[in-house]
C-alpha cells in the first residue's frame, strides 16, 4: 500500500547515504523503522491501557518487591 511522508532535508540525505552505503533501498529501510517504531509503541499503549484497567477496577496495588517475595522470585 503506498504512502507519502514528508522529511526534512537532512533526514533525507541520511536515509539517501544509509541506503548508498549499504546498497539497500530506501523503503527497505523506512519500513524498518516503521515495524520497530510500531512493536514500541503497541507495547506502550497496552501498557497504559492496562493501567488505566487496573486503577479503574479500585483494585489496590502493590510494591513489585512484596509481590516478588510472595511468588518467592
Amino acid at each position: 500500500m503506498p504512502l507519502s511522508i514528508r522529511l526534512t532535508e537532512d533526514e533525507e540525505a541520511r536515509l539517501t547515504a544509509l541506503a548508498e552505503r549499504t546498497g539497500r533501498s530506501k523503503t527497505f529501510y523506512v519500513r524498518q523503522a516503521i515495524e520497530a517504531y510500531l512493536e514500541d509503541l503497541e507495547e506502550q499503549y497496552w501498557a497504559d491501557e492496562a493501567v488505566r484497567e487496573w486503577e479503574a477496577s479500585g483494585k489496590r496495588s502493590r510494591p513489585a518487591q512484596q509481590l516478588w517475595d510472595e511468588l518467592g522470585v
